[in-house]
């Protein structure tokens, strides 16, 4: 409704992304898995009524997603306009984490709600899809008894930090501008690796710091799935990140995720999360054909695997098929 221009996040961006992947002959429609809605039961798995109930409320989602003017709109327009987008990228999220088990990688070109906890929302997020997701595995799927999250947003991830604060099950990595939202001091207490960035952190730092606490983060536990939070937001010039990381190097970065994750052969669902400017759209595409040229992501990847992996036995021990999959 033209809403979108009151605020620093591209809502384009992700249509952007596909059509970018559409235009390089990557993917076609019969290859994208459209998410679905998630229902306030599937919500309900991690986040509290009370909270879901608080969304009915202009002024609460006009106070989470930082636009003054949703403050005045009636709530059934507010869930229609705006929440309904967000909750179908949160069942796609989900859908995604049950994807990359049987197929050993999925990307959500979405979601990475990571300022969203159980109770609470902030920072542009309403639903915390990243905890859902997981707790969705931990649930239906069998053999996912362990996650690690690496989150490489320039900002903290407060809010599955908090979800997931006693929980041994689920170790995350976060490596984020320290002066910068949501400087949460309680939830880092989560955090199992913590990189804090100085401002204007670039290329060769940065690189240097993914890589060697990617490595240590998955030494230290082999996961049954890693949850990539791939934020570009760390681009050189946003307004809200505060890094200066160059196009090449957020191309850079998401391949050493995934060759460590594929290295081990650890299931890998990513998520593209906060990233400001227009060229990030360009960015991402370019980094998932990167990621196909070097053979990391491919539709035939898991079959040459599957006979050493875990995917081959939870793909024929999952109850619950992706297309019965309560979302």
């Amino acid at each position: 409704m033209g809403l979108e221009k009151l605020h620093p996040f591209d809502a384009g961006k992700w249509g952007k992304v596909i059509n970018f992947l559409k235009e390089e002959k990557l993917i076609g429609d019969d290859l994208i898995v459209q998410a679905r809605e998630a229902t306030d039961e599937d919500l309900l798995v991690v986040h509290t009524r009370r909270y879901l109930n608080k969304l009915k409320w202009s002024f609460v989602v006009a106070t989470i997603t930082e636009i003054p003017p949703v403050l005045f709109l009636p709530n059934f327009l507010v869930q229609r306009k705006v929440l309904k987008p967000l909750r179908t990228q949160t069942g796609g999220t989900i859908m995604a984490g049950k994807l990359a088990v049987d197929r050993g990688w999925a990307i959500n070109v979405g979601g990475g709600f990571h300022h969203c906890s159980s109770d609470k929302g902030g920072g542009f997020c309403a639903y915390a899809d990243i905890t859902l997701a997981i707790k969705f595995l931990f649930e239906r799927v069998p053999g996912v008894s362990k996650a690690t999250i690496i989150d490489l947003d320039a900002h903290q991830g407060n809010g599955h930090e908090r979800d997931f604060m006693d929980d041994q099950k689920v170790y995350i990595m976060d490596v984020y501008n320290r002066y910068i939202y949501p400087g949460d001091g309680f939830a880092k207490r989560a955090i199992k690796r913590k990189v804090e960035l100085e401002w204007g952190t670039e290329d060769t730092e940065y690189l240097q710091k993914v890589h060697t606490h990617v490595e240590g983060a998955l030494n230290e536990l082999k996961p049954d799935i890693i949850v990539y939070n791939a934020g570009t937001d760390i681009l050189d010039g946003d307004p809200l990140g505060g890094l200066a990381i160059s196009p090449q190097g957020i191309v850079k970065r998401d391949e050493v995720v995934f060759k460590a994750a594929r290295s081990r052969r650890i299931p890998i669902l990513m998520v593209t999360s906060g990233g400001y400017q227009k060229r990030t759209a360009r960015i991402i595409a370019d980094s998932i054909l990167n990621l196909h040229n070097l053979g990391l992501i491919d539709k035939e990847l898991v079959a040459s695997e599957a006979e050493n992996s875990k995917v081959e036995k939870m793909i024929r021990d999952s109850v619950t098929d992706l297309t019965n999959l309560s979302l």
